[in-house]
């Protein structure tokens, strides 16, 4: 099990900012492919990748990255500063 968290606009199309999924995913990528087929939402929200960042138990990562040993997977849009 990983807990799976979405933040912004991610968060709005899904319909919630966490949740508890059961993976075979060994990489990032394949965990959105997961995600991808879970429903309507979760497909539009994952439809455009540029426009998503992702962090493993809070540290910026890769979408390439490893999930063997993490607990947390967060989902967010870039981030831009001023």
């Amino acid at each position: 099990m990983i807990d799976v968290l979405y933040f912004a606009w991610l968060r709005e199309r899904i319909g919630t900012g966490r949740e508890r999924i059961a993976t075979e995913a060994a990489t990032v990528s394949d965990l959105v492919d997961e995600l991808r087929a879970i429903d309507e939402r979760h497909a539009a929200a994952f439809a455009d990748m540029a426009s998503v960042r992702v962090a493993l138990d809070q540290d910026l990562a890769d979408f390439d990255a490893p999930l063997d040993g993490v607990r947390e997977v967060a989902f967010f849009p870039p981030m831009t500063g001023g």
